[in-house]
């Protein structure tokens, strides 16, 4: 495509003017003939815009982009609408029906535009010949672009050259009142918006980066927080934005187009979030810095901000011409904004057939049902994304497939569910299809009866037909984007899933997935095993005041029955209940019920926002893994708010993945409890208390969740005055070593207090390792005997076989190996062990350490058995606690990462 723009000059035509005779004569006769207005063309041409499409389909969407980019950028606002849907249907003919390249044309002028559309295939006459009163029926499949030529533009006409067919036409900008962009009638008091005594505007301005730089008195009135907390902070931590995965635009997005406007939430500096309406300008400074000044009212005072949707009366063609201004609306959807342009259709509908409100339902895949996608003038807007079946069943909607006209729907009473309770009367419907398949259904409705004939349905059907497919490109755009972010946002939440066992916090990442994402509010349902009943275990709702309200009221119903088909099915429980306790309070407030009025006066608020958050749709979800019901989760939707199917899709999808998650981390749990339960088993209980010895042990247990490891320490009484200890090291960590560590404890203990000496206790211990043939480990271990001695000394008879040495401190801060190495256990049959007599005097330390200790490395260094005497020397006169947790300190502090071997430290100390 080519364009180019000249502003401020007048454009020589690029088609030749002369031509012979005949060809003039046959010219002037056509145009004469179709009673085309040919009166003089503007001589003060302003601009010029032109481009060039290729002869594809695609072409005809770029040409309204064009056009549409091209009088938006001229001010011409009022007449966009009329001249995209004009040329949408020339640019066809040419590009489709014609087969060639279509040259576009766009000239400016002090009073409107002109739009000329040539096409290269001059033999192709226009389709209608004659007046405008034989042009023929507006069913016809050609000459519509010509009739709406005819209806809507100011003059039109069609020029003949030997290379090109040109259509061109004028539009006129309307004649309104000096300083008037938009006005309403007089109306009655009760019928103006409702707000409150005096309406607060916010204004709040946004700089490049998306940060508050401006928030007047208003907005501190609003939302509680005074200028000088908010300014400098983005936007976003204070937008409570509605998404939906895959659709709609977010507030980034939002804060860089030239105009927005719409609905969202901002969070106060209670918490709570206040529902508001906004308007977005985006301005420049005279620096050319560009910003976005948002105005911002209470969501129930809307009306002081929103655009009028209907077209006032002025806006009506030139000339006296009868237009409809549903036809003007055909040539312009939007087809990245489905719920833009479904809310526009049905505007638009209403305001052409003169109705008292409008709604357009969308159709599944299958056709066998209707989806709630847009209204006006229906308190069933709330009803958003209910379904209706097409053909069969109780509610069903009877005229979904032809064309149909209710004269009273008193007579036929459900013949359209959406209008039930509504007050309409009348009503005419029309399907929207596409190559023969239903699309959607369109309908318009009246207060009054026999407001509608087939005369309104034919042009409402016209009307269908036009949009239909541009409805399902959007549709089907819409659905795309959705599915796209659905792979991410289940790519993200496995992600979340996957890294985490804990039970609590999959419960946990489950509900905040969901919420607000998918649904308003969720509860979570576990269930142990199979004889056991569903629990709720969590829930979550986007406003958190509304939680301690709705896990209450869940808590008094049954659980849904955990049925293992999968799918979302409906559970209206949570909505009736609400219902009932909201009305029970109520009628106590009333004083109906007998009761004192002022008791349930304060608690009736509560009740009824509780009601609101659980009375839309609700639904359950099994969660099944591993072929078990493990539990439920439970979506809901406030008041009278339905689920789309898509979301349902995805909300299946989530809980299959959540369902696997929970029970990983079930059985993690499980695992890790009876693991942790025979680890406690190996250690010793605890210790004894010993006269006037201080005794302080400090373990640590490498890897994740392990207890006890391949280290192992051990205290016990083995006769009166006497007690054993005991400090070891089997080879490797883990359950593997874990398993020796259980067999040395419980044998030590046992040999000893059978009065064996220590060196015969080791060796039938290592007779026992060895038994166990290839399970056996070779272990290290420090054995001894200590006796309380009267005059306050301790006599220690030890036996160290290939065990780190014990290191004796005295009192004058010497340290000194306590025992001599000798032969490992669990390596030989024969060992020949001995043992060897210490006296520790009154303040003596006895420090005892796993290799643990003594082989922490940093790079290439290693603490080693100098580098831990060294540490013990500043210990003096440290009770045991103290020279265990100085050491323990010494050990982390001595390498960054952490430690990949089990330790012990055992410290003994005589008072």
């Amino acid at each position: 495509m080519t364009t180019g723009l000249i502003p401020g000059e007048q454009p020589p035509d690029p088609r030749p003017r002369a031509l012979p005779p005949q060809q003039r004569r046959e010219q002037d006769s056509r145009e004469e003939a179709q009673h085309v207005d040919d009166r003089p063309r503007s001589s003060v041409i302003t601009a010029r815009a032109a481009a060039s499409f290729e002869p594809v389909g695609r072409s005809v969407a770029t040409a309204r982009a064009f056009v549409r980019d091209t009088l938006q950028g001229w001010g011409y606002a009022d007449i966009i609408d009329d001249a995209v849907v004009l040329t949408s249907e020339l640019v066809t003919n040419a590009v489709v029906h014609a087969g060639t390249h279509a040259d576009l044309l766009c000239l400016r002028h002090e009073d409107g535009v002109r739009i000329e559309v040539a096409d290269h295939y001059p033999e192709r006459e226009i389709p209608l010949q004659g007046s405008l009163a034989t042009m023929g029926s507006p069913d016809r499949e050609g000459g519509r672009g010509l009739q709406l030529c005819a209806a809507i533009a100011a003059r039109w006409g069609v020029d003949y050259t030997p290379t090109h067919k040109t259509v061109w036409f004028q539009l006129d900008l309307p004649d309104r009142p000096v300083g008037t962009r938009m006005a309403g009638p007089a109306l009655p008091a009760e019928l103006l918006p409702l707000a409150d005594s005096r309406v607060r505007v916010a204004v709040v301005q946004i700089d490049r980066t998306g940060a508050i730089s401006a928030w007047n008195e208003d907005a501190e009135e609003l939302f509680g927080y005074p200028a000088d907390q908010v300014v400098g902070k983005p936007l976003t931590d204070l937008a409570a934005w509605p998404h939906t995965p895959g659709t709609s635009t977010g507030i980034v997005e939002a804060l860089q187009l030239s105009r927005w406007e719409g609905s969202y939430g901002i969070r106060g500096a209670d918490g709570r979030v206040t529902p508001v309406y906004a308007s977005h300008l985006r301005v420049r400074d005279t620096e050319g810095d560009p910003s976005t000044v948002c105005l911002l009212v209470r969501n129930h005072e809307r009306a002081v901000l929103q655009s009028p949707t209907r077209l006032p009366a002025t806006d009506g063609p030139a000339d006296g011409q009868s237009a409809d201004p549903f036809e003007v609306f055909i040539g312009s959807p939007a087809p990245d904004d489905l719920d833009g342009l479904l809310q526009r259709t049905v505007e638009r509908a209403r305001d052409m057939l003169d109705g008292d409100s409008a709604f357009l339902l969308l159709a599944t895949d299958d056709e066998t049902e209707l989806e709630v996608r847009a209204s006006t003038g229906l308190p069933s807007a709330r009803q958003r994304f209910a379904r209706v079946p097409v053909e069969a069943g109780p509610g069903r909607y009877g005229s979904a497939r032809m064309p149909a006209v209710h004269e009273d729907l008193l007579a036929v009473p459900g013949a359209v569910p959406l209008l039930n309770g509504t007050g309409m009367r009348s009503v005419v419907t029309v399907p929207l299809k596409v190559e023969g398949r239903l699309t959607g259904s369109l309908g318009v409705a009246a207060e009054g009866p026999g407001r509608y004939s087939n005369e309104e349905a034919l042009r409402l059907q016209f009307a269908a037909d036009r949009i239909a497919l541009a409805v399902e490109s959007a549709r089907l755009g819409e659905l795309e984007r959705l599915r796209r972010g659905s792979l991410s946002f289940l790519v993200e939440a496995s992600d979340l899933l996957a890294g985490t066992l804990d039970r609590d916090q999959t419960l946990a990442l489950m509900a905040q997935m969901t919420v607000p994402t998918l649904a308003t509010w969720c509860a979570v349902y576990t269930i142990a095993d199979q004889a056991s009943d569903p629990y709720l275990s969590y829930v979550l709702h986007e406003d958190e005041e509304l939680i301690d309200g709705i896990k209450s009221l869940l808590s008094k119903i049954a659980p849904p029955d955990p049925v293992p088909t999968p799918g979302a099915r409906v559970w209206s429980a949570p909505g009736e209940a609400a219902h009932d306790a909201a009305l029970r309070s109520s009628m106590r407030t009333l004083g109906l019920t007998g009761g004192p009025t002022h008791q349930m006066s304060s608690g009736i608020g509560p009740t009824l926002a509780t009601a609101s958050a659980v009375g839309g749709e609700t639904v359950v979800l099994p969660l099944v893994a591993r072929n078990r019901v493990i539990g439920m989760l439970t979506l809901g939707k406030p008041t009278d708010e339905h689920f789309r199917q898509e979301i349902l899709e995805l909300a299946e999808d989530l809980s299959r993945r959540a369902a696997l998650a929970l029970d990983n981390a079930r059985l993690y749990s499980e695992r890790t409890a009876i693991s942790q339960s025979l680890q406690r088993s190996l250690l010793p209980p605890e210790l004894p208390d010993i006269d006037g010895v201080e005794v302080e042990v400090i373990y640590r247990a490498a890897g994740e969740g392990n207890e006890v490891g391949g280290d192992f320490y051990d205290l016990f009484p083995i006769s009166d005055g006497a007690y054993g200890f005991a400090i070891g090291d089997v080879c490797g960590t883990g359950p593997h070593a874990a398993a020796v560590t259980g067999l040395a404890r419980h044998a030590l203990r046992l040999l000893a207090r059978e009065g064996l000496s220590g060196p015969a206790v080791l060796e039938r211990l290592n007779s026992a390792i060895l038994d166990e043939g290839a399970r056996s480990r070779f272990l290290t271990l420090l054995y001894g005997e200590m006796r309380p001695q009267p005059d306050g000394s301790a006599e220690l008879k030890v036996v160290c076989a290939g065990h780190p040495l014990p290191l004796r401190l005295r009192q004058d801060g010497t340290v000194e190996p306590a025992a001599d190495p000798q032969p490992l256990l669990g390596v030989m049959e024969d060992l020949e062990l001995y043992e060897q007599t210490v006296v520790l005097d009154p303040g003596d330390v006895l420090l005892c350490v796993t290799d643990g200790v003594t082989e922490r490395r940093e790079g290439t260094r290693m603490l080693g058995d100098d580098g831990l005497a060294d540490v013990l020397t500043t210990c003096t006169g440290l009770t045991a606690g103290a020279v265990a947790a100085r050491i323990m300190r010494a050990v982390e502090r001595f390498a960054s990462d952490a430690p990949s071997d089990d330790m012990a430290i055992l410290a003994m100390r005589v008072a």
